[in-house]
């Protein structure tokens, strides 16, 4: 008998592939997991990050959604709001959509996301986030990447979780910008 998890993922995954969202691709790594999702964010246009593909592993817990999934880039990305992420550091392996509140995302040196829509429910231990501001049921894979691709369209250096890139999102703009070319330049060499 399916979980409850397991049918809401076929549903999400139905979804995605009769009804395609502008901006990325999802699919499952192994069509024998549901749980387990293979995510490519495009590039946003008009941005330093256009014709990128940054691809992510995206894996949900059994009691999904009333917890959130992690999600895990495997793809190099230089951005003010994500950690730096070494290629060689890796394990193989305005949109109304848009209306929920996020205030962190950044990129571990592991390649894993945080995103405030995917911390546990309820309040931040930390008092940093607002209980809105976490995960709710309501989230779908949909909402959590275009939350992602959002982030990567307007970067924050006011409150940067990768100090170096906004230093140099503000003060040397062509360094950014050649080194947010190299990681699009590699982005489209893995394909």
């Amino acid at each position: 008998m399916a979980s409850q998890a397991s049918l809401l993922l076929q549903k999400q995954l139905k979804d995605l592939c009769k009804n395609p969202v502008d901006g990325f691709s999802a699919g499952l790594v192994d069509d024998n997991n549901i749980f387990e999702w293979s995510v490519t964010i495009i590039g946003p246009p008009d941005t330093l990050y256009e014709g990128g593909f940054f691809n992510a592993i995206m894996s949900f817990p059994p009691n999904y959604p009333n917890s959130p999934p992690t999600m895990k880039f495997t793809t190099e990305i230089w951005h003010p709001n994500g950690i730096p992420l070494s290629v060689h550091n890796l394990v193989p392996s305005s949109d109304a959509r848009i209306n929920m509140i996020f205030n962190v995302f950044a990129v571990y040196p592991d390649g894993r996301v945080c995103i405030s829509i995917l911390h546990p429910p309820g309040d931040d231990p930390n008092g940093y986030e607002l209980a809105s501001e976490r995960w709710m049921p309501v989230h779908t894979v949909e909402s959590i990447v275009l939350s992602i691709i959002s982030m990567l369209s307007s970067p924050n250096d006011e409150s940067p979780a990768n100090v170096e890139a906004a230093k140099e999102w503000r003060d040397r703009k062509d360094e950014f910008k050649r080194k947010v070319g190299r990681c699009v330049r590699r982005s489209q060499e893995m394909l």
